[in-house]
């Protein structure tokens, strides 16, 4: 299948050879407090066309490093040696003169209407290459070059996958309270390429892209009543996951992009039900009388995370996939909701209401090493980076506007996500380049 409509080719054609193992590391396994510095200069190129690239590519690469809190690009005026094209060795020594540990060298060629782009990652103080790679893409796709030069640079230096090249799709908020008018959006993860995908005439919520991000779920009171659509990003073409007798809402793909979950609220009664998207068949979970909702599965598809009111109060269950073996892992002061997995399965992140606060949190798959993250009047929804390292969510302080954040792991770096309207619901794609 086409890997997305929005995505052009991009093409990896060699890695380059001739490099040792990485020495320099950044262990971010307890947070990082101080970022490690890193040269990027403008990659050179055999005309002003790809030169022209050559800076615009690097800037996104020092953004997105610069981003992530762990790296500390340094001041272009104060580089030393000028890089060439072709590159060649460069002179550590002007680079370790200047406090750099890491340096980005390589180069830009136009052929036609492609480019033709080589990066070199180096270790400053060890004198070596670490790293690098050749990639041949449309010029439309410059930016996508540099997002994934970035993750290559994050991997290397970090040990853990990149999620640079990305793509974050949220409801786009407009209007006084009373009429709000909320539309799907989607742009890449720094807020570039935005467009909306539905025009406000029908109130949306929760949208959740596919595992494959060729679709995304989510709520819509498009035909009067709330209900689960479901909408290929590619045709625009959107449908209504079946005609239930009552709401349905709060809907996640699984690990693979035939099986959904979500929740149906009929006769004063709130049920997760899973279904699957090829045959159209529907598979009640939860039997009780309460209200269960927010589904998330585990990576595995082995186990379900929920939030219910069964015990009296709303908190954090997991159960197996098939509905059985229900636990509740939820036990601290207050109310819990929102529960999704981490990407990697060690952790589930979610909000929780006490106080007339709210808070992002983290815990571990049986309840246990609960964390708070960031707390606010209004702060909720949160959603996974594919490397399980950063969340992004919903704030919204006292009389301000509702904006997009992220937070690391370790509850540094907190920032805001750039949105050109009121933002809420946020929801992470899958790294494009898997």
């Amino acid at each position: 299948m086409k890997k997305s409509w929005w995505i052009a080719a991009l093409a990896l054609v060699v890695l380059v050879p001739g490099m040792s193992h990485a020495a320099l590391r950044i262990d971010i396994t307890k947070g990082v407090a101080d970022p490690l510095p890193i040269a990027i200069p403008d990659l050179p190129s055999n005309n002003e066309d790809g030169a022209d690239f050559g800076r615009r590519i690097t800037q996104v690469i020092a953004n997105d490093l610069s981003r992530s809190g762990l790296f500390r690009p340094l001041d272009k005026g104060s580089f030393i040696e000028k890089i060439t094209y072709p590159p060649s060795m460069p002179r550590f020594a002007d680079w370790k003169g200047i406090g750099a540990q890491a340096l980005v060298t390589g180069s830009v060629t136009v052929q036609g209407n492609d480019l033709k782009v080589i990066f070199m990652l180096w270790d400053v103080l060890g004198g070596q290459a670490i790293g690098g790679k050749e990639f041949t893409a449309p010029k439309s796709s410059w930016r996508r070059v540099a997002h994934i030069v970035a993750d290559e640079i994050y991997k290397r230096i970090t040990g853990e996958e990149g999620y640079f090249d990305t793509r974050v799709v949220y409801v786009a908020e407009t209007g006084p309270a009373r009429r709000r008018v909320k539309r799907l959006a989607i742009m890449d993860q720094d807020g570039e390429n935005h467009q909306f995908l539905t025009d406000g005439r029908a109130l949306v919520l929760t949208p959740r892209f596919s595992p494959d991000t060729q679709q995304i779920l989510y709520m819509s009171y498009a035909r009067g009543k709330p209900a689960v659509y479901l909408r290929d990003l590619a045709s625009g073409r959107e449908e209504m996951l079946g005609n239930f007798e009552g709401m349905s809402f709060a809907p996640r793909f699984g690990n693979d992009r035939h099986k959904v979950l979500m929740s149906i609220a009929a006769n004063g009664v709130t049920s997760i039900y899973e279904m699957n998207l090829r045959t159209r068949q529907q598979r009640k979970l939860t039997n009780d009388s309460s209200i269960n909702t927010s589904p998330s599965y585990s990576p595995d598809g082995r186990s379900i995370v929920f939030n219910s009111d069964r015990g009296g109060s709303q908190q954090l269950y997991v159960m197996d996939a098939d509905g059985g073996n229900v636990r509740r892992i939820s036990f601290g002061d207050g109310r819990y909701g929102t529960p999704v997995w981490s990407p990697r399965g060690d952790l589930i992140a979610y909000t929780k209401m006490q106080g007339g606060r709210f808070y992002i949190g983290v815990m571990r798959t049986d309840g246990s090493g609960e964390r708070v993250l960031s707390e606010g009047y209004m702060v909720e929804g949160p959603t996974w980076a594919p490397n399980g390292r950063v969340i992004m969510f919903t704030r919204q302080e006292r009389g301000a506007q509702s904006r997009l954040y992220s937070i690391d792991l370790t509850g540094a770096n907190e920032r805001q996500v750039m949105t050109p309207i009121e933002a809420s619901d946020p929801a992470w794609s899958p790294l494009l380049s898997k």
